[in-house]
């Protein structure tokens, strides 16, 4: 965007309504840019030049994108169609589009995505599709997108990610899926993204994480894993994190404070490479005398909590098992005491 920035003030020709520009829309350095923003369309406007690197359809009413929609505009490295109102994308509506760079998807309603979306996509390296109405993610929807670096798919209401969904991102860095309705994740899900920086997934329903499910993240600086559904965690979920430094989030989960718990947190805090940087917002859910207290200030009392508990079941029963023996050894020795007398009494009538 800052080759954006750049041109508009130095284009001197602004041409609208011409054959050089698209009817309603204006048009900017030798209509390069092309600005057909809140113009009411209800389908892509007609004569767009060839020469245009950045179109912008944003805030329009355009429902349906059909196939082949943008054949011709080769040049094409910027297409804005946030807030448009789209609803379906038809196969193969982008597969023109072989040099575009950016494609802003967000704030439209999309249910799905083709297995095709990404056909003809191999230069796009920023994916904006927020906003939207998806609910899982297919197996080819991405395949084609080998140059992506940034796929933003936060507030969506996706609960299903396809085993492989996420294959052809081999040169993605940053990936949002926050505030969507994710119940679990999986090992598998993420296995070709070693160059994967950023991972979002707060605000999900996230309530267990696969051991194996960060090991291929070899370049992970930030997890966000708060506002979901932990209540307890594997500290080898951490440990399999072979990065040089990771920052974890973790707070506004329901978490279970117990002596396990601390054991957990306590093993991260003292891993050099990963960094918990909401520590001191972790609050407990559960037990319900702790509702609401500070992990970090109840960990070294949970611990001593459930080893005077362990002792006092130990003691109780030890006493329980020593008062057994007890009573059975007076019943031992009663019962010989009771077997001598028998022995020891005359016999009566034979003696006389």
């Amino acid at each position: 965007m800052s080759r954006v920035i750049c041109l508009f003030p130095l284009a001197l020709t602004l041409v609208t309504g011409s054959k050089l520009c698209p009817h309603h829309c204006l048009c900017y350095g030798n209509s390069e840019l092309v600005d057909c923003r809140a113009r009411g369309f209800m389908h892509i406007p007609h004569g767009i030049p060839h020469r245009t690197w950045l179109l912008d359809l944003s805030e329009n009413k355009l429902s349906l994108l059909r196939s082949s929609t943008f054949t011709g505009i080769w040049t094409l490295r910027i297409l804005l169609l946030q807030n448009s109102g789209i609803q379906v994308l038809q196969s193969q509506a982008l597969s023109s589009l072989s040099f575009l760079e950016k494609l802003d998807l967000s704030h439209n309603d999309l249910h799905s995505l083709t297995q095709d979306f990404s056909y003809g996509l191999t230069a796009l390296k920023d994916l904006l599709l927020a906003h939207n109405s998806l609910e899982r993610l297919e197996t080819r929807s991405f395949a084609h997108l080998e140059s992506l670096e940034k796929l933003d798919l936060s507030h969506n209401h996706i609960r299903v990610i396809q085993c492989g969904a996420f294959h052809g991102l081999t040169s993605l860095k940053q990936l949002n899926l926050a505030w969507n309705q994710l119940p679990m994740l999986h090992s598998g899900v993420l296995t070709m993204q070693q160059r994967l920086s950023v991972l979002l997934l707060g605000h999900n329903n996230i309530s267990s994480i696969d051991t194996e499910a960060f090991t291929p993240l070899q370049s992970l600086s930030l997890l966000g894993l708060e506002a979901n559904q932990l209540g307890n965690l594997k500290f080898k979920t951490f440990l399999n994190l072979q990065t040089a430094s990771t920052h974890l989030q973790l707070s506004e989960n329901p978490w279970v404070c117990d002596c396990e718990l601390h054991r957990v947190f306590s093993k991260i805090l003292h891993v050099r490479r990963l960094h918990i940087d909401d520590y001191w917002n972790i609050t407990c859910h559960l037990p319900p005398l702790l509702a609401g207290a500070s992990l970090p200030l109840m960990d070294s009392q949970l611990c001593i909590a459930e080893t005077a508990t362990v002792l006092v079941i130990t003691a109780t029963v030890m006493v329980t098992v020593v008062a057994a023996i007890v009573m059975a050894e007076r019943n031992r020795r009663k019962k010989k005491l009771n077997l001598g007398k028998q022995g020891n009494e005359p016999e009566t009538g034979h003696n006389r």
